[in-house]
């Protein structure tokens, strides 16, 4: 077992590596935004709150899903353990199921107070591009990881599935943050198999009915299908306001996002009352 999570490290770590450097090459290329604040101290501190969020994940939840997917198929946990089912089928479906599970995540860490606290230091950015696609705060990345394992367990989604889930979330979070260009024609029909960076940028928008809106991070048919799909902000993508509006902390250090979710003004959330909109 350990040469194989050493492989799914090496695995997880090629392909991040891979994507970011083509995205952040896109966006210095073909930039969609004018960036609002310094990129070189932000994106030292998006990638740092990333490195200390991923040390909390190696000590607290080492296996990860991985092993959970593992554990489960040996127990026989879990719907497809249980099922006859194809492995390819059953790998295809369970991929699908994980992104529901993130959905639903993603519309949870909107809804409840305590979770708001810690999924607005991803909200808060000033500016959007592919390293605000990995700047969560740690306590929420080892919440998804329990939520994660808990979705392997009950689909008793194959160790394969779950590391190709795994792989395809992370590269579509930074490619859907990318600050690129896509020719807007384009972007329509891709925004039906995938979600693109117009569609989610709408999601990081200062009003609260666009902010709680868009929350697919891969898949964009659980937006559609469940009411929660907005196609254009309101003051179109150029004029969109990124951002919290109570909240525009221009020097946003690595201590200040750490310690934000534990602040006084942390308590204003999207679904509540006292956000403008």
């Amino acid at each position: 077992m350990s040469w194989t999570l050493s492989s799914e490290s090496l695995i997880r770590l090629t392909a991040f590596v891979a994507v970011f450097a083509v995205i952040a090459l896109w966006q210095a290329v073909r930039p969609f935004r004018r960036q609002e604040a310094g990129q070189v101290w932000r994106w030292l501190w998006n990638l740092g709150l990333v490195a200390v969020g991923t040390l909390f994940e190696r000590v607290l939840v080492p296996a990860g899903a991985i092993g959970a997917a593992w554990l489960a198929a040996e127990r026989g946990w879990g719907l497809f353990n249980v099922l006859a089912v194809p492995p390819l089928m059953a790998a295809a479906l369970s991929i699908v199921l994980l992104d529901l599970a993130i959905y639903v995540q993603h519309v949870l860490f909107h809804a409840v107070p305590v979770l708001w606290r810690l999924h607005m230091v991803h909200h808060v950015d000033l500016d959007f591009d592919v390293t605000t696609g990995l700047r969560f705060h740690p306590i929420e990345r080892v919440l998804s990881m329990l939520s994660r394992i808990v979705a392997v367990t009950v689909i008793g989604a194959p160790a394969t599935a779950v590391l190709a889930f795994e792989v395809i979330l992370n590269a579509t979070a930074m490619f859907n943050h990318g600050n690129v260009t896509l020719p807007t024609r384009f972007d329509r029909l891709l925004r039906w198999i995938v979600v693109t960076p117009d569609m989610h940028r709408v999601h990081h928008s200062a009003s609260r009915t666009e902010c709680n809106s868009n929350f697919g991070f891969n898949l964009p048919w659980w937006d559609r299908a469940l009411g929660t799909y907005v196609e254009d902000p309101a003051a179109g993508q150029a004029g969109l306001t990124v951002g919290i509006g109570h909240v525009r902390e221009p020097h946003q250090t690595l201590a200040w996002l750490l310690a934000l979710p534990f602040s006084a003004g942390g308590g204003a959330y999207p679904f509540g009352r006292r956000q403008g909109s």
